[in-house]
């Protein structure tokens, strides 16, 4: 954790100030109504979220201090709701939809709401929190949670929100993701960065998920380049979990300069000294490249660019082949040789041949998804290199992963161009009717039913 910063803790006293000194505090206080409280969310929760947003943005690690600081009873119960549904939402789950390890700022942020004068007005917002962050808990730790509460009514509420239906894992799963998606347009994932391995066995999860989503969401990174570095470079961590974050930042964390030679050293003396990272490696990126992780062709060269090229070992036998690829597009003649060579170097069942094939596939779904309807002539000429490719690789899965996405395609054209006399309609039809059945997507009865007018049933 981060101390907050001096800009960040400035604006957050202005708002604190604020709010003691609001015309709906003194009302509030005066009537103890809840319209009043309602009066006082709604004109200051918006400035705490918005700073709040400023530093999930930019300061990430920073942000397990400001919740820290919002339960200062000065805020009057503002913010605790989200705070609640921020804490139960970042714990790292197992298989069976439990925290992997107690969730003790949960338990933090609840026990500051329980004991803030304002509980019986904030309760009515939180009881879905509750219930979920109370079914991914441990029996032992809910036990040990209610003991430490005198109140019979608070203990008696918080009770009630122990669901017996979220005993089932089905149930239990659901109820999270519904949950889940109130917050997920929000911003609000932080980590710990683990010093030692017992940090690293226990924080790996929560650490994975936070640069996941910021790789994803697009975040700038450099705020905790220096953590990131630091971990990597401290051998003691060394181990799958090590592997795991290193194989995040190559491939889609982007360093310069002299940061840029630390974290190539890093990754150098592996490939150097441990005969099997090549192997673990590959595995690794495999399980990248079939995610929702945004793969590039940047991401190939951000990696063969920290490889020192005189170890000629997989890394850079499938860089080299790649980084043509990445230079000069997957139509140009060079990019394919590069790949034929490339893949005739390992089995077809091969992880890096995998690897390979899924990067390929990548890069044609990417430029399938994003091509118009208006630019058909350009998918035309782009099936000759889907031809090419697919003779490379002989590979079925592949080429049923094209048929889905030149299906997709093909039904976005017939969408836009319904007039079947017309030039655009033929000339789609006449592509397309062949090239599937010479391509094996379809024979010619199902290729032909994608032309069928279907018409709607008459009313009786």
């Amino acid at each position: 954790m981060k101390t907050l910063q001096d800009q960040y803790i400035e604006r957050l006293e202005t708002i604190k100030d604020a709010i003691q000194e609001s015309d709906e505090l003194v009302a509030y206080l005066d009537a103890e109504e809840e319209e009043d409280y309602l009066k006082m969310q709604d004109k200051f929760e918006r400035y705490i979220n918005e700073l709040y947003e400023d530093v999930a943005a930019a300061d990430p690690l920073e942000l397990f201090d400001l919740e820290e600081r919002l339960i200062d009873p000065a805020f009057e119960g503002l913010f605790f709701p989200r705070l609640l549904g921020y804490a139960v939402l970042r714990g790292d789950l197992n298989d069976n939809y439990k925290y992997v390890r107690p969730q003790e700022h949960f338990k933090q942020i609840l026990m500051a709401m329980i004991n803030s004068p304002y509980f019986d007005m904030i309760k009515m917002r939180v009881g879905q929190a509750i219930q979920i962050g109370f079914a991914l808990s441990s029996d032992i730790w809910i036990t040990n949670l209610l003991e430490e509460i005198e109140n019979k009514n608070v203990k008696q509420f918080l009770n009630a929100q122990k669901i017996d239906r979220y005993h089932v894992l089905n149930n239990r799963r659901s109820g999270y993701l519904r949950f889940q998606k109130q917050f997920q347009t929000t911003n609000f994932q932080s980590t710990d960065f683990p010093g030692n391995i017992g940090e690293m066995t226990s924080g790996f999860g929560l650490l994975r998920k936070f640069l996941e989503y910021r790789i994803k969401s697009n975040s700038d990174h450099s705020s905790y380049h220096e953590e990131l570095l630091k971990l990597l470079e401290n051998e003691s961590l060394h181990g799958k979990n090590h592997d795991h974050i290193l194989s995040l930042v190559i491939n889609f964390i982007p360093f310069e300069g002299k940061n840029h030679d630390r974290l190539s050293k890093v990754l150098n003396k592996l490939r150097k000294e441990d005969d099997h990272f090549n192997e673990r490696y590959f595995e690794l990126l495999h399980k990248h490249l079939t995610s929702d992780l945004p793969y590039s062709p940047e991401c190939d060269t951000r990696v063969y660019n920290l490889l020192d090229h005189a170890n000629k070992d997989d890394m850079e036998t499938y860089y080299s082949a790649v980084s043509v690829l990445a230079a000069k597009g997957f139509i140009h003649e060079d990019a394919r040789e590069a790949v034929k060579q490339l893949y005739t170097l390992y089995d077809g069942l091969s992880t890096i041949n995998g690897c390979l094939r899924h990067a390929m596939l990548s890069q044609f779904v990417h430029v399938l998804r994003n091509l118009s309807p208006e630019e058909y002539a350009d998918y035309f000429e782009l099936n000759k290199t889907f031809i090419a490719y697919m003779d490379i690789f002989d590979f079925q899965q592949f080429n049923q992963s094209l048929k889905e996405e030149s299906i997709i395609y093909v039904k976005k054209l017939l969408k836009k161009y319904t007039d079947k006399r017309g030039r655009d309609y033929q000339d789609i039809k006449k592509f397309v009717i062949p090239t599937f059945q010479d391509l094996g997507f379809m024979k010619e009865k199902e290729v032909m039913e994608l032309f069928k007018t279907r018409r709607k049933k008459k009313s009786a």
